[in-house]
């Protein structure tokens, strides 16, 4: 198994760890990442900082969280290494003498090959296309905004990308979906905002700045695509809950005037009853107002007794 390949593992059972809150032999593993010689490349690809950052912040272990940290840190310092390397690079080098002298002190240009050029074994940070600069105070004030959201928890760090210009580049795709600064553009930019600061769905900020989600598909999404897993799941439930009730609600039921509306104050009224927990216990009884349409599951004092509704249900069955 190559290096690549056993961190990316790594990073997998970390993940799972976060996933299941359980850091169960986290520590065997971070030990053997402080002793595996990491790349800037290796970090890149396998994404093993944000699976130990997320693994340091659920934790309450001090050995652990200070043993995270420091591989962090020694992480952090391969990307100023690298930044700095970038700059030296930008700065050019010095221009070659116009002659060079060999051992006997004669000029001899002929017998001197070129240098083949020299390739950085470093590989270089994630960048993105240069965006138009705006002078618009509304859309540089939003730009701010999206740069700290994104900058939230220090996820940027491990991935090492430049925050300024992908909030620039989210914001100029909503600017040109929307076409300007008005209330609707808004609203979008304090959206995705919340979204990406929710501390309870850190997966939606770590996808933007790996590039798992674009700049475009972010300024567009909605509220329920942007929502974590588990309120999708709660979301889902409560939606058949929903659905269950009103199809209950709407086919068949008995007719009474034992339940009163609370909305219309009437008495006419249709119910069912559905036996949704174990059997020993009392059926959930569902009411629909016939005069409003108002719908709502009784309570068991809503009516005399259980036996009220015995001659109606009968008269309904037959």
């Amino acid at each position: 198994m190559g290096k690549e390949e056993e961190i990316a593992r790594i990073a997998r059972r970390l993940d799972k760890m976060v996933t299941r809150k359980n850091a169960e032999g986290a520590m065997d593993l971070l030990r053997e990442l402080k002793n595996m010689p990491i790349t800037l490349h290796l970090l890149q690809s396998t994404r093993v900082g944000m699976s130990v950052n997320a693994l340091r912040k659920q934790s309450s272990d001090e050995e652990l969280i200070a043993l995270a940290k420091s591989l962090i840190k020694s992480w952090k310092k391969l990307l100023d290494v690298s930044d700095g390397k970038s700059r030296d690079q930008g700065r050019g080098t010095p221009l070659p003498t116009s002659s060079s002298k060999d051992a006997s002190g004669t000029t001899d240009l002929s017998c001197k090959k070129p240098d083949p050029p020299k390739t950085s074994s470093t590989p270089r940070i994630t960048t993105f296309p240069q965006v138009p600069v705006t002078c618009d105070a509304v859309r540089n004030k939003c730009r701010e905004m999206l740069t700290l959201a994104l900058q939230t928890d220090h996820d940027h760090v491990t991935v090492g990308v430049n925050c300024e210009h992908l909030s620039s580049q989210i914001e100029e795709c909503i600017f040109l979906d929307v076409g300007n600064t008005d209330m609707k553009y808004k609203n979008r930019i304090r959206s995705r905002i919340s979204n990406l600061k929710d501390a309870k769905n850190p997966g939606l900020r770590r996808n933007v700045l790996c590039g798992a989600i674009t700049p475009q598909q972010i300024a567009v999404m909605t509220s329920e695509e942007m929502a974590s897993d588990e309120l999708k799941e709660i979301r889902k439930a409560m939606t058949k809950e929903a659905i269950r009730e009103h199809q209950m609600a709407r086919t068949g039921g008995t007719q009474t005037d034992l339940f009163t509306c609370n909305k219309c104050r009437k008495k006419n009224c249709t119910y069912t009853q559905v036996q949704t927990r174990s059997s020993d216990e009392p059926m959930t009884t569902y009411v629909v107002c016939n005069e409003c349409g108002n719908r709502w599951k009784a309570s068991a004092g809503s009516c005399s007794t259980a036996a009220d509704l015995l001659p109606g249900l009968r008269q309904h069955l037959s």
